[in-house]
């Protein structure tokens, strides 16, 4: 059974997660987070930039 609906759900949220940081490049950030390293996109608002 799947549910039909003319209206997109979007989700705009923060989550906290903790890391060892990796690498960090120009727009990249690279951090191990349970034995994998991801790597996220530096942020334009700051929020990866330390500026909270």
């Amino acid at each position: 059974m799947a549910a039909e609906t003319n209206h997109p759900i979007t989700v705009d949220s923060t989550i906290s997660l903790k890391g060892i940081v990796k690498a960090i490049f120009k727009d990249t950030i690279h951090v191990q987070i349970g034995g994998k390293v991801i790597t996220m996109p530096i942020s334009t608002e700051g929020k990866l930039n330390g500026d909270n």
